[in-house]
């Protein structure tokens, strides 16, 4: 590849592009280990399900425990149309989403804290899920930085 400006624009694109396929896998591996209906295990698309229903009131659930699901819920609904938007918009597009995603990734940290002593029963699937916010954000940082100006006279 050498010092050219293609190659140094490549990796940043392969990393997005890893970002997506990672955030995309998580969707159907094991999220959790417990009370669901997959074998012994919920799946990301059944943790999305489960976040998203904090949307309406259910017995058991407290209103801050609502709220941080179903904000969960909502940076795994945008990931995909967000980022994809952002990749094609342009370096402050890029930079205002990547910092989005990162904050998404530190905000999506609050899974580990809520399962305490119990996050041996996260999986694969949410660690992937949530590394994959931070992916795009790196991707997204490297992208906005390696974009060149457009041209004034055109």
């Amino acid at each position: 590849m050498g010092l050219n400006g293609e190659g140094n624009m490549r990796r940043p694109q392969f990393l997005l592009a890893v970002a997506w396929v990672v955030y995309i896998v998580a969707w159907f591996l094991p999220v959790v280990r417990g009370e669901a209906t997959f074998p012994e295990t919920l799946p990301g698309w059944g943790a999305f399900r489960v976040a998203a229903s904090a949307l309406w009131a259910f017995e058991g659930i407290h209103t801050h425990h609502a709220v941080l699901c179903v904000t969960s819920a909502v940076t795994s609904a945008v990931f995909l149309p967000v980022s994809v938007w952002a990749a094609f918009g342009g370096s402050r597009r890029m930079r205002l989403v990547a910092w989005a995603a990162a904050g998404a990734f530190v905000f999506n940290t609050h899974w580990i804290v809520i399962f305490g002593s119990d996050r041996g029963d996260l999986r694969i699937g949410y660690y992937l899920w949530w590394i994959s916010f931070l992916l795009l954000a790196l991707a997204l940082f490297a992208l906005s930085r390696t974009e060149t100006p457009k041209d004034a006279s055109a």
